[in-house]
């Protein structure tokens, strides 16, 4: 159900500089309001309203606008004419493709004496016998009425026959009622056999769905099992599609080729299902993935591919990335902790993704998968791997962190240390003993002279 809100009122008085006190006119045409309210409070001064192509059931807080001219709500679902009293200075009144049946709902209008055009074309009134007669008696200010002028001759006819085309049209008026009444009471009762057959499954298969009409909360504990399984679910999901759409398909075409009365109940099931269906396809594709060689995240967001990319907010935290895409949330855990400062964030012209890189912390352990120890030969020859065993011996593998992050210098062993026991002065060192196999024959050991190393 859509509101009139504060915001949607200046968004439609840009001509007016957003003000709304001082506003004369204002459209707020097809966008899919079920209710007039704030309008006679916050826009005292307006002379024209444009509500038409909405979902409005009945007129209301209207009465405070006194300077109130034209008022356009064709294609509503409004079905008496009421509440306009206060409206001083209406003179043109637009009720085009309603539902008005109670005809002599029009006398209300005998209060507006600035009233001079009518507009009641596509309602079910129009059908009664006698209907343009009791109209023009009814309203003599009244100067045209469906684009028809009045002439003074018609006037005086409608006069002379007032008693009798009055008794017919109460009688036809009752009929109608008695049949609305009716399809009220259908319409109740299919709504709620509707529910109960849907139940409370979330969609039409029984799953959830990534919708970005709500917020989405996915938890990733580990993406090397779901890339290990992907495969498998993809080959499912393609299996479960296929019947789905089928259904979808026989539902969509049973919906419409069913026949029903033109009413306001069936207006509002044929405007929800198109919303439902709008809804279905705003549903966001994503992908979250890890790139070993820039030690980042990636997360492959499907965005409309026309979406003006000012309505995309982003927001990367170091655990969780939150994407706002025309006022609606979608959320991510990460599965790691990233660097936010260091995330980019770019479009594809192509597509219109929206590709998020997060790189992760630095230090950050992680499990080296894939990659293979260089064998070591023993003593008796034979090679062997450690992670080789321990894959056989079902040992948990260990968790090492990347060399390549260690950047800084070791100053430790720059300088060496001296010993306690030692002075200032370097002792003088003992020449090792020289094995007989070393030394040849009439070699003598000079001991001035240092020893080779």
């Amino acid at each position: 159900m859509v509101y009139i809100t504060e915001e949607l009122v200046r968004r439609r008085a840009e001509h007016n500089e957003c003000e709304i006190f001082s506003l004369e006119e204002v459209s707020l045409h097809q966008q899919d309001i079920e209710k007039i309210e704030h309008i006679d409070r916050w826009c005292r001064d307006l002379r024209i309203l444009y509500l038409q192509n909405n979902l409005i059931p009945r007129i209301e807080n209207l009465g405070r606008l006194k300077k109130l001219e034209y008022l356009n709500l064709a294609l509503n679902n409004i079905e008496v004419i009421e509440n306009l009293e206060g409206c001083e200075s209406l003179q043109k009144l637009d009720l085009t493709v309603n539902f008005v049946g109670c005809l002599s709902s029009v006398e209300s209008l005998q209060h507006n004496i600035h009233l001079r055009e009518l507009f009641l074309v596509g309602n079910p009134c129009t059908e009664f016998e006698g209907y343009r007669e009791y109209v023009v008696t009814s309203l003599p200010h009244l100067k045209c009425l469906d684009g028809t002028e009045i002439t003074r001759s018609e006037r005086i006819r409608a006069f002379q026959g007032l008693v009798e085309v009055k008794r017919r049209v109460w009688e036809q008026e009752k009929e109608y009622l008695r049949r609305r009444a009716k399809e009220k009471e259908e319409a109740h009762r299919k709504t709620t056999g509707e529910q109960e057959r849907k139940g409370s499954k979330p969609g039409f298969d029984g799953r959830w769905y990534t919708d970005i009409n709500n917020t989405v909360y996915v938890q990733c504990p580990g993406l090397e099992e779901n890339k290990e399984n992907q495969e498998a679910a993809e080959n499912t999901k393609l299996k479960m599609t296929v019947p789905d759409l089928e259904e979808e398909q026989r539902r969509e075409e049973e919906f419409w080729h069913t026949p029903c009365p033109f009413t306001p109940e069936s207006r509002l099931e044929a405007h929800r299902h198109l919303e439902e269906k709008r809804k279905a396809k705003e549903k966001l594709e994503f992908s979250l993935t890890e790139d070993e060689e820039n030690n980042a995240i990636v997360l492959d967001l499907a965005v409309y591919r026309h979406l003006d990319t000012s309505l995309i907010d982003v927001d990367v935290q170091p655990t969780y990335v939150r994407v706002q895409i025309k006022g609606k949330i979608f959320q991510i855990v990460l599965p790691a902790e990233v660097q936010p400062d260091s995330s980019s964030a770019q479009r594809s012209q192509t597509t219109g993704h929206l590709v998020l890189t997060m790189p992760r912390v630095e230090g950050e352990i992680k499990v080296t998968k894939g990659a293979s120890r260089p064998a070591r030969v023993c003593e008796t020859g034979r090679s062997s791997s450690s992670e080789g065993q321990n894959r056989k011996g079902h040992v948990p593998e260990r968790l090492e962190v990347d060399p390549s992050l260690h950047t800084a210098p070791d100053y430790a062993n720059i300088v060496p240390r001296q010993r306690a026991k030692e002075g200032p002065l370097e002792r003088a060192r003992t020449p090792p003993a020289a094995s007989s196999s070393s030394l040849s024959d009439g070699f003598e050991d000079d001991l001035d002279v240092p020893p080779l190393i």
